[in-house]
């Protein structure tokens, strides 16, 4: 005969909650925030907002002897007027780091977005359950990885068991702040966004500042980073400043400059690489902006294609070539007063033979497949034998100021 577990409700704190740098609490629970309040109100950017509040890298994690849990969630899904409605995100249980379930919750406040109009409309829903059930029933470290691609409250925790803080496991932390490719852009859940499978090759915490549309060099995003404890640090720069048209030339190296020197000034010595873009074809030499092509959007498919014209590089328009040489020559500039500075050609984790066998299906955005390759490959270059290798130690036969190449 079933019998319902005895539910225990917990309160769902910012002490159950990690890869979140604030918490808001709405009226219907708790909302997960990737930066924090101050930032958030220097910039009026609607896409901003969006990416900020969808929880890449953020989780629930607690220990317990619970065998069933139950989450209540309020998701935004969002609509895209002209195309299928996009899948629900994607929870995933971790027991004791390793997977042991996935799930999503319908319903829910919706988002409807016309691109072609450039508008935006928005209604509430009704919250959702989440529910694993079957877990050991001894003292384990459960972890719930929330959607990295949808908005997500968290409304109530109930277990069938009390929960407490997972203990300090010794485990550094890495700060990452990169654009929608870290953020997650089309990874098959949150666990295999490219940098969250880094983290877990690696052994390390992640907290996950990739923003889609967001890697602007922004002030407060460097001051967010500034002040978050972190072991290890990587900067991702480059694909948003052009497909956004962002600066030129004149500004970019300055605006380097002055987000690194800002990071340094909370992290003076913690290992810190800078990454420059993959490789997008695109606009490896033709400046931006990007644009959208609806041609294919009925079948729930959206193109992009760059809209400069080469001969403006002349009058300091950005393409990828000329950000890569930059921040090749900017981080040896500045490596030989950092010693803890590594730089890194994001062409090692996804290049030309990359994109012939794996191409990117929107022409900026790469695929779940594309995703573990490139997470493996961090893992490999940058944990395994690089910049963050024995917390940052040079590895045997490198210099600071570069990561290795792959063989």
């Amino acid at each position: 005969m079933h019998t319902e577990p005895s539910w225990i409700t917990t309160p769902v704190t910012a002490s159950l909650l990690r890869g979140a740098l604030d918490v808001e609490y709405t009226e219907r629970g708790v909302l997960p925030h990737r930066l924090p309040a101050r930032a958030r109100a220097q910039c009026a950017d609607p896409q901003l907002a969006m990416a900020e509040a969808q929880p890449s890298g953020v989780r629930l994690a607690f220990r317990t002897r619970a065998t069933a849990v139950e989450l209540d969630t309020l998701p935004t899904k969002r609509l895209y007027v002209g195309a299928p409605p996009r899948p629900d995100g994607v929870y995933e249980l971790l027991v004791d780091g390793r997977p042991a379930g996935r799930g999503t919750v319908g319903g829910g406040n919706t988002l409807t977005i016309d691109m072609t109009a450039g508008t935006t409309a928005w209604a509430p829903g009704e919250a959702g359950t989440l529910r694993f059930t079957g877990l050991p029933g001894r003292p384990k470290d459960v972890e719930i990885w929330l959607p990295h691609n949808e908005t997500t409250e968290l409304v109530a925790l109930r277990t069938d068991a009390p929960v407490g803080p997972v203990p300090d496991r010794g485990r550094k932390v890495w700060l990452h702040h990169g654009s929608s490719i870290s953020h997650g852009s089309d990874a098959a859940g949150p666990t295999s966004t490219w940098p969250a499978l880094a983290a877990s090759l690696g052994g390390v915490e992640l907290v996950n500042l990739g923003l889609g549309g967001g890697a602007l060099l922004d002030p407060f995003t460097a001051r967010a980073m500034r002040d978050t404890p972190a072991d290890l640090i990587s900067v991702k720069v480059g694909i948003n400043l052009v497909n956004t048209d962002l600066m030129r030339l004149r500004a970019f190296g300055p605006a380097v400059h002055g987000f690194l020197d800002t990071v340094r000034e909370g992290h003076p010595t913690a290992p810190l690489l800078v990454i420059s873009p993959l490789l997008c074809p695109i606009h490896e030499d033709t400046p931006g902006p990007s644009g959208p092509d609806f041609s294919d959007l009925p079948d729930g498919r959206l193109r992009f294609r760059a809209m400069g014209d080469p001969a403006e590089r002349a009058a300091g328009k950005l393409t990828l070539r000329v950000i890569r040489d930059e921040l090749a020559a900017l981080v040896q500039l500045r490596a030989a007063d950092d010693p803890n500075l590594y730089h890194l050609d994001g062409r090692e984790l996804y290049g030309e033979a990359d994109y012939a066998e794996l191409p990117l299906p929107d022409e900026l955005h790469p695929d779940a497949a594309t995703h573990r390759r490139v997470g493996t490959r961090f893992a490999d270059q940058v944990f395994g034998r690089g910049a963050f290798a024995d917390g940052g130690a040079p590895p045997s036969g490198g210099s600071r100021g570069t990561a290795p190449t792959t063989d």
